[in-house]
């Protein structure tokens, strides 16, 4: 039987997978797992709703609230908010548990459930395991006063500003700042936070009506904000995805910015005011080897993880990191978020920018990108991809050729039956020659019959 739990919560079509019976029960059954000790006690349990600003979200919303509600579970829905702002709110109300119904960086007809406990954190796969298998049994049905009520959380967005704007070393006075909400979740509240840091600001793709989210615009589509920060002459822009959980970036000529970048630039940054905790910074395993030798330069050690932001949040709780994140732009500053934030990351990017009165290409220069080529092989058997000798024996040649000028990172896909072959080398012509010779060795030694 298929999973029901993806690597983010619960994604798919929405009224398609994602239907509002599915949506109903599964916070019925999020109620009983997330809130059964506070029902166990006859005390409510508290949750806090949130959505972007896709059209089906406004359906699926109304359900999970129904869900909880006929539960026992206090709702406090907070409208329209990135998903950081949700884990910030369920912990800064000391909520049980919470719920944000978004698809991120997806097209506007998919949309997703995802849950967070006690204190805004995601949930472990034991815990959503377990809410799987609670849709299997009867919904828990109080009468009475033992329903759960359903509130406006009126301030929910003044409180998130209030709090990304005490996070701040330096403002923001004297920059301009082209934002690029994506359509999304962020076109209210990160706008209004750079303002009130001091920025001058410049807004697009902040027109959601639900159903142009991510659509040309936001951090998987960054030709609009290029475009916007060379024509208004401004310092940087900013560019978040959907639900606003990650921030890219471009500098004032619109060359982009990507994640590993802004994780060095920021890594230095804290290592030189002593809030870097222990001198590492938390990266997987795709980000480019130019940010370890940058920060190896400097001092500071990366520890790596597997593919998604869940599993850098996991390294960091373990051992009391401060900072972790992707290339894909998740940045977690876990001083002052739970997740992911990219309307956090933006600010503090931009604060460093005025702090040092460098320019973000300037800064940039910190890391040597590695030309990175990826080729997805498809139609192979990938769970054979690391016990075949043939593939284990061309890769340690590649390696050896490589030696600590470059890097190779074969991964089977977690969704399709293929496997990434990536290779980081000093240049472009090595690094394209040698991903299409593994790639070659990968399709003749794992084909699928």
């Amino acid at each position: 039987m298929t999973r029901l739990f993806g690597t983010d919560g619960v994604r798919g079509l929405a009224n398609g997978l994602l239907d509002a019976q599915l949506a109903l029960r599964l916070s019925q059954a999020a109620a009983v797992v997330l809130g059964h000790r506070e029902v166990a006690e006859g005390v409510r349990p508290r949750a806090v709703v949130a959505r972007d600003p896709r059209a089906s979200g406004e359906f699926i919303s109304a359900a999970v609230e129904a869900g909880l509600a006929s539960a026992g579970v206090d709702v406090y829905d907070a409208g329209v908010l990135p998903t950081p702002a949700a884990a910030y709110l369920i912990a800064d109300l000391d909520a049980d548990f919470g719920v944000m119904i978004s698809a991120s960086h997806n097209p506007a007809p998919d949309n997703g459930i995802k849950f967070f406990a006690r204190g805004g954190h995601k949930l472990p796969d034991e815990v959503e395991d377990a809410i799987e298998a609670e849709l299997a049994s009867e919904p828990v049905r109080p009468t009475g006063a033992g329903v759960g009520r359903v509130r406006r959380f009126a301030d929910a967005e003044d409180r998130y500003i209030v709090h990304l704007l005490t996070t701040l070393p330096h403002r923001l006075d004297g920059l301009t700042v082209v934002l690029d909400c994506a359509n999304g979740a962020a076109s209210g509240c990160s706008p209004q936070v750079f303002k009130d840091a001091g920025a001058n600001v410049i807004v697009i793709g902040a027109d959601p009506d639900g159903l142009n989210i991510n659509d040309g615009v936001g951090s998987t589509h960054l030709g609009a904000l290029q475009a916007a920060v060379r024509e208004h002459g401004a310092d940087l822009g900013i560019a978040h995805d959907g639900d606003a959980d990650r921030c890219l970036a471009v500098d004032h000529e619109g060359t982009v910015v990507d994640g590993d970048q802004i994780m060095a630039i920021l890594a230095l940054a804290l290592k030189e005011a002593g809030h870097l905790r222990d001198d590492v910074l938390v990266a997987t395993v795709m980000s480019n080897l130019g940010l370890k030798l940058a920060l190896r330069a400097a001092g500071i050690t990366i520890r790596e993880t597997a593919v998604g932001d869940r599993y850098v949040l996991e390294e960091m709780r373990a051992n009391n990191y401060s900072l972790g994140g992707e290339q894909s732009g998740h940045v977690i500053f876990l001083d002052h978020a739970t997740t992911g934030d990219g309307v956090l990351t933006g600010l503090q990017l931009a604060a460093q920018i005025a702090q040092s009165g460098k320019s973000l290409k300037e800064l940039a220069t910190v890391m040597t990108r590695l030309p990175q080529v990826l080729i997805n092989v498809r139609g192979v058997d990938k769970a054979r991809v690391t016990a075949d000798d043939g593939v284990r024996l061309a890769v340690a040649e590649a390696e050896a050729e490589l030696g600590d000028t470059g890097r190779i990172l074969l991964r089977p896909s977690g969704t399709e039956p293929l496997v990434r072959v990536m290779v980081e080398a000093a240049d472009q012509t090595t690094a394209q020659a040698i991903a299409e010779r593994l790639a070659a060795v990968v399709q003749s030694q794992l084909a699928l019959a």
